[in-house]
């Protein structure tokens, strides 16, 4: 059924100063009206915006950043399907960091969630445009016509192409009715719609930032202490300035801000090469700082000892300790999960080029708009001085939200008055990120004689994000706090205590975040419950979540657990999860309601050799409205390989303050050949749509573990499972 929608004409504003001709639409920050926080909203300040050329060529702009998670094609193809435009004459084009855009940052799976309703009102807005153009150039009655395949089209059969009547739309009123597609209509929502870039992929047109090249332009390395936030106590130069193509070497600062560089020492030189090599032969003496005494294993120690005792409540339901005394069964077990990197196949690179006080900026980045306020803060300049122009990403999954390494190349800029490139090493990525928190958890839970949990209690200690942003914050914080106090079980006592972490490396979001720890503690837990029970998993877990009910939680969106059984049952299904399996397999399962979105997945694992073999994962998933089928299916067979990564090999590890891990050599990912069968099942649904990239990620390791449980009898509470001699 199709949706009629009331907007305000200051909601558009039409631009018609173009040069070639044509219709410029576009959209207000107020639109955002789906958007959960609206409190920085400005009035005609656009957003994306459509450009229809009087040739019918169609520009589409992009806000979010394109890293293989296929936001241009998602979010265009939103517009032109509600407009009913020609895919074939679409094109896209990205737009720069401004605040005119809304809120450009992609990360936290929000893309979709927050602009679908928006590139509707959009395309809906321009077709409802088109018609009324069309029916004063026919001088016929607007309801004789419709839009279909880039035309307007009368009822008595004559048509007109949107080029067409790009002139005349453009001396319209906005109109501030329109109405929306049926859903049975869509034709590029929903469906398996080809990447707009993948020709450009294909024939290596696509510039990402490390592509990027200007007359003149100089390159960088930098070498930073190894200690986190260490400083320069003096260096040598003369061994690097005798390589051939070094230029120069510079000290820059450490700036003491979230997303300010470590500082260190730079070279410049005429090649990346030059200035690899050059950083390899400085001399440096540094002053480790504070940081010399971290020791990973130590604080492991440490933090398992906090969560081994009382710590702060953070939510308490019922008596827990009441629950426990009364128990059939106590069933008590600790995780411990180490740092994490991001480890993107695209290091951190920038290209800048100051002159004077304006800036250019070329970068893979996933957050323009914060990027350019921190090149603006340094330069001492205004914002309408700055540009920051978003290439391609080659993966980012968080690490690229923190502009640290573009505002190392806008110092250099500044400094050489050249354009310059900084380009990360392997080395540099691996031993000086923002890691993903390291954490102990503790669970213990009651069971009375028919096997149902009486009581549930989640101790955890872990650094927090806000520590960054916060120096000596020593306690997780709201959201890395409420994926284990909103679990979706129902349990009438349970109580979440939060335990002391001091932070002592930079710590910042990655892929999925708080989602990882908690959901390998919770869904390790729930199967070890499950077999204390003497119950199957699946079931034991259906009875967990409980009745059908919408769980109100400090989010705007409650979420549904008849939706969370649901993903359960079907990716059961899909696995045939109660037919025999050949000698030597086994399956786990794992669910986890992440990103506002139900994913649950089943692995099938095999031991050989006493080395493990994940053969097939079966994944399910609901997100609400799914605009593109490809991309979803593409982003949860990624998820899968990047849980895997994370479950055999993932840890990053600290001796005398220093990272311990150097490159894919000791921080491997999972290679070609260890890649099971992804089967990906998308549940159909009218709902909102919500975040795809991330909820696949969290249920991969916990699923693995569970299965190696029921092959081995043996069961793993930490991870990386190469620990173990298990991969």
């Amino acid at each position: 059924m199709s949706t009629n929608n009331n907007i305000s004409r200051r909601s558009f504003v039409k631009n018609i100063s173009l040069a070639s001709g044509g219709l410029i639409l576009a959209c207000n920050y107020s639109l955002f009206s789906n958007e959960m926080n609206t409190t920085n909203a400005v009035e005609f300040n656009p957003n994306l915006f459509v450009q229809l050329n009087t040739d019918g060529s169609l520009i589409l702009i992009a806000s979010r950043s394109e890293m293989g998670n296929g936001v241009r094609t998602s979010l265009t193809s939103v517009i032109a399907d509600e407009m009913e435009a020609d895919w074939n004459q679409v094109s896209v084009k990205q737009a720069v960091g401004d605040a005119k855009y809304g809120d450009q940052n992609t990360d936290g799976s929000r893309s979709i969630l927050y602009l679908y309703e928006t590139m509707r009102k959009m395309g809906a807005m321009t077709k409802a445009m088109l018609i009324t153009a069309a029916a004063k150039t026919w001088q016929v009655p607007e309801s004789e016509c419709h839009a279909q395949n880039h035309f307007v089209i009368h009822t008595g059969g004559k048509k007109i192409g949107f080029g067409a009547l790009a002139e005349t739309a453009k001396t319209l009123e906005i109109p501030t009715n329109i109405t929306y597609k049926n859903p049975k209509d869509f034709k590029y929502i929903g469906k398996s719609l080809k990447s707009i870039d993948v020709a450009n992929y294909a024939n290596g047109s696509a510039i990402f930032g490390i592509d990027k090249r200007l007359p003149n332009m100089k390159f960088a390395a930098i070498a930073r202490c190894p200690v986190t936030f260490g400083t320069v106590q003096s260096f040598d130069k003369s061994a690097a300035m005798k390589i051939r193509g070094v230029l120069d070497v510079i000290e820059i600062p450490r700036i003491e801000k979230p997303f300010g560089p470590l500082g260190g020492i730079a070279v410049i030189a005429t090649s990346t090469w030059a200035a690899f090599e050059g950083k390899k032969a400085l001399a440096i003496t540094w002053n480790y700082g504070k940081n010399e005494t971290y020791d990973s294993e130590a604080y492991m120690v440490e933090i398992t000892k906090n969560v081994h005792q009382p710590a702060k409540v953070e939510k308490e339901i019922g008596n827990v300790d009441q629950a426990f005394a009364s128990a059939n069964k106590i069933i008590e077990s600790t995780f411990q999960l180490p740092h994490l990197a991001h480890a993107p196949m695209e290091v951190p690179n920038a290209v800048a080029w100051v002159q004077g006080d304006t800036c250019q900026v070329w970068a893979p980045t996933q957050d323009p708009q914060t990027a350019r306020e921190e090149v603006t803060a340094y330069l001492a300049t205004t914002s309408d001085k700055v540009t920051l122009n978003v290439t391609f990403l080659g993966g980012g999954f968080g690490r690229k939200s923190k502009p640290d390494y573009i505002v190392e190349a806008v110092i250099l800029s500044k400094a050489i008055h050249a354009p310059v490139q900084v380009v990360w090493t392997r080395e540099d990525d691996i031993k000086h990120g923002y890691y993903h928190t390291v954490s102990s958890q503790y669970m213990k839970a009651s069971l009375d004689n028919q096997g149902r949990v009486t009581g549930w209690l989640h101790r955890f200690a872990l650094p927090s994000i806000m520590s960054t942003f916060t120096p000596g914050i020593e306690f997780a914080q709201n959201w890395e706090i409420a994926t284990a106090s909103d679990i979706p079980y129902e349990i009438k006592n349970l109580k979440v205590e939060v335990g002391q972490a001091p932070a002592h490396v930079r710590i910042g979001w990655m892929r999925s975040v708080i989602n990882i720890p908690h959901g390998f503690a919770v869904n390790v837990f729930a199967d070890e419950l499950a077999f204390a029970a003497n119950k199957d998993p699946l079931e034991f877990r259906l009875d967990l979540i409980g009745s059908d009910r919408l769980e109100d939680t400090k989010d705007p969106i409650k979420y549904d657990t008849k939706r969370l059984k649901n993903v359960l049952k079907r990716a059961a299904k899909n696995a045939n999860w109660h037919q025999p399996l050949p000698n030597g397999h086994a399956y786990g399962i794992a669910v986890q309601y992440s990103f506002y979105t139900y994913v649950a997945s089943v692995v099938e694992v095999s031991m050989l050799n006493d080395k493990i073999k994940v053969h097939n994962i079966y994944t399910v998933i609901d997100c609400g409205t799914v605009i593109n089928s490809d991309t979803v299916k593409a982003q949860l067979e990624g998820a899968a390989i990047f849980g895997m990564s994370l479950a055999f090999y993932g840890k990053i590890t600290a001796k005398n303050g220093i990272i311990e891990q150097n490159s894919f050599s000791d921080y491997p990912l999972i290679r070609m050949n260890e890649i099971p069968k992804v089967h990906v099942d998308i549940v159909e649904s009218t709902e909102n749509p919500t975040g795809v990239g991330e909820p696949g990620v969290p249920v991969i390791a916990p699923a693995i573990v569970n299965a190696i449980f029921k092959l081995t009898g043996k069961r793993y509470y930490n991870l990386p499972l190469s620990d173990y001699n298990l991969v």
